[in-house]
């Protein structure tokens, strides 16, 4: 409406080239604004819930991402990335919203991107899927927002009366086993001299 009054106004004053000149300059003081407005800045924020999450071998995990903007109601044309790491360095699972692992259909992204809900699921889980997961959203522009990641722990049977332990507990409990052996060894060891002297010396006697 603003527009077509402004128009109005520079068409009825048509009585020389100063009237044309000021309608010009309005027109393009009031085009100012609209330009501004189309490159306001993308708002994103990512998240990653929860921060920690346990899952059994064999188990179904979903590891849950949502972005919104506020400034943009659509956000299907932003690219989601998905990679995990661990000891073994980074492993890329999911780009440009597409599974990227060879040969593997456990994981893929789910969730309504509209709705910015980009959740990655893993079916079957093994060992190996231990890791930090991080989730990654790049916008039209370039810019890259990633959330904090979410750190997955897998739990194994070890067959033993159903007994179950995580990886980090039995790594821990097999080193303070060592680490005690080798203190006993330590500490009987100059026992164990004195003893054989001294039955060296009962013996001569």
């Amino acid at each position: 409406i603003l527009f077509f009054l402004i128009a109005g106004t520079g068409v009825g004053v048509t009585g020389g080239s100063a009237s044309k000149e000021n309608a010009a300059a309005v027109t393009h003081v009031t085009a100012q604004p609209l330009l501004m407005t189309t490159l306001e800045p993308w708002n994103l924020l990512v998240t990653q819930t929860p921060a920690k999450e346990k899952a059994k071998e064999g188990e179904t995990v979903v590891l849950n991402c949502h972005f919104n903007s506020p400034q943009r109601p659509s956000l299907t044309d932003l690219m989601v990335k998905w990679y995990k790491e661990d000891e073994k360095g980074q492993m890329e699972l999911l780009e440009n919203n597409v599974t990227v692992l060879p040969n593997n259909s456990r994981v893929f992204m789910s969730g309504d991107l509209s709705q910015g809900d980009v959740s990655l699921v893993i079916l079957n889980v093994t060992v190996s899927d231990h890791g930090i997961y991080f989730c990654e959203v790049t916008l039209p522009d370039g810019k890259v927002v990633t959330g904090d990641g979410t750190k997955l722990r897998i739990r194994r049977a070890l067959g033993l009366f159903g007994i179950e332990e995580s990886i980090g507990t039995i790594i821990g409990v097999v080193a303070a086993g060592i680490g005690g052996i080798v203190v006993l060894i330590i500490v009987l060891t100059p026992k164990m001299r004195k003893c054989i002297l001294c039955m060296r010396q009962e013996s001569h006697q």
